[in-house]
């Protein structure tokens, strides 16, 4: 099962509703469970690069169905480098999370443009906002 089009347009919308609120620009990409692109939004004033870290922020939670600060944890625990996933795209910066309904993921969320503290937090309060 794959996330919607319409949740993941209502999740983009959802994390640039809050980035709103915090008076921040994000970049934000929702992907379906395999990691593919559905809804991505580069807001005003946020760094370029911010753009490209979403959506493999994104990419990697969809693929390793888990949140991106797990995987950098991971690595740190024990030696590897992201260069262990043979990924190009997997990144360990803090700031992808799955998404599930049911049990299962069917997508996931990656934002990019503040800390990765804060671009974790965002992520999942659009998820528990809207899921």
């Amino acid at each position: 099962m794959d996330i919607t089009f319409e949740l993941a347009s209502a999740l983009n919308v959802q994390a640039l509703r809050l980035a709103d609120e915090k008076q921040v620009s994000i970049a934000v990409a929702v992907v379906d469970a395999h990691g593919e692109l559905v809804s991505f939004s580069r807001m005003n004033n946020v760094a370029f690069h911010a753009a490209v870290l979403a959506q493999n922020k994104a990419y990697t939670a969809a693929r390793d169905r888990q949140p991106t600060a797990n995987l950098a944890a991971w690595a740190k625990e024990t030696g590897k480098d992201m260069g262990y996933w043979t990924d190009p795209r997997f990144t360990g910066i803090q700031g992808g999370v799955p998404i599930y309904q049911d049990g299962n993921v069917i997508g996931a969320i990656g934002i990019s443009g503040m800390s990765e503290q804060d671009d974790a937090a965002l992520a999942q309060a659009a998820i528990d906002a809207m899921v």
